[in-house]
Formats: structure tokens, C-alpha cells, sequence
């Protein structure tokens, strides 16, 4: 099923103008926005919306498939469906990650230990951890990586 991709409405804080009475500026900038457009700036906000991640693709019958559902300067979203027998080699990021299992079982390297895991698996890995997976059945996995904007 096809995901939605939309332009939200959102309040720019970076002026440093809240309204008289802004005790936590976070709270309460929707209402100023309804209340006192004036006192804020309008910016657009993508986001991204799938019905069922099981559904964005079939599992391959041979190899690895990967589909970004996300990417921009903060976050790279992909989900990856492995078939049976395939493996990722060993290899790291400079990013840190996330791997949720989604559907199947695998065996995951993470440096020097070997976990299974298995739908509702969740794995946090730090910039340059080792790592590698091998499905042992059809696999359904999305990944997470955070970049860091900070440098």
C-alpha cells in the first residue's frame, strides 16, 4: 500500500517572541498560533505515513531487496527483506542505528557477540559497532540510522 507523504503546519520558536503569558513555549505555541498568529512564523513539516510496513514490499524469493522509506539531513529510514539463507556481511557505520525485526528470525553479529533474533527483535547499535546478519528464514527488518548534525 502506498505511504503519505504531507506538509504540516508548525510553529517557528527561534524568535523568541511566545505571547505575554508563555509559560513553557513548547506547550503552548499551538494555541498562540490559533489564538495570535502574529506572535509566531509559520514553517512546513513533511512527514511520512505507512499503513503496514508488511505490506510495502514482498519478501524477495532469492537475495536482499531494500526499500528507503525516509531520508534527509537527521535520519535514514530502510526497510530490508532478506530471503532465506541470505547474509550482510560484517561491516560497521559512523552513524548510530536501530534494527527492528519486523518478520522471520536471524542471527545478528554485534562485534563479538552472535544474538537471534526474531519478530519484535530491537537492536540499538552505536556509530562503529561491528555488525552483521544472517537470515536463518525469510526476514523483514527496518533500519534506523540517526545522523548527527551537531559538528
Amino acid at each position: 500500500m502506498a505511504g503519505t507523504i504531507r506538509n504540516m503546519p508548525t510553529a517557528d520558536l527561534s524568535s523568541g517572541t511566545y505571547g505575554p503569558s508563555m509559560k513553557n513555549p513548547c506547550r503552548t505555541a499551538v494555541r498562540n498560533r490559533l489564538d495570535d498568529v502574529r506572535h509566531t512564523k509559520e514553517t512546513l513539516m513533511d512527514y511520512t505515513f505507512l499503513v503496514n510496513l508488511q505490506q510495502e514490499f514482498a519478501l524477495p524469493e532469492k537475495g536482499i531487496l531494500s526499500r528507503v522509506l525516509r531520508k534527509d539531513d537527521q535520519i535514514n529510514v530502510t526497510l530490508f527483506g532478506f530471503s532465506q539463507g541470505e547474509a550482510l556481511s560484517t561491516h560497521s557505520a559512523p552513524t548510530p542505528a536501530i534494527l527492528y525485526f519486523l518478520e522471520g528470525e536471524a542471527e545478528v553479529q554485534l562485534g563479538e557477540d552472535k544474538v537471534d533474533a526474531q519478530q519484535g527483535s530491537f537492536i540499538y547499535m552505536p556509530p562503529m559497532l561491528p555488525h552483521g546478519i544472517s537470515a536463518k528464514t525469510a526476514l523483514r527488518i527496518l533500519l534506523v540510522q540517526m545522523k548527527d548534525n551537531s559538528q
